[in-house]
């Protein structure tokens, strides 16, 4: 049997690696890119929000909560 120089397993460590680096570049991207705030203005902030209607009660009631 003539036997092959060339190793398999060394295409395989090899692409296992650059997929780590891939990935591990993302990351890195991803954890220094600048995200978006929504600040809310003083008129805002003091706004009723919560509203007691007909559905709210009706799930309270279901869910005896």
């Amino acid at each position: 049997m003539s036997r092959d120089d060339t190793k398999p397993g060394l295409e395989r460590r090899q692409f296992l690696k650059t997929v780590g680096l891939a990935s591990a570049g993302a990351a890195a991207i991803a954890a220094t890119g600048t995200e978006a705030e929504a600040r809310e203005t003083p008129q805002e902030q003091v706004k009723p929000r919560y509203q007691s209607s007909e559905h709210v009660k009706r799930y309270y009631a279901l869910n005896r909560l």
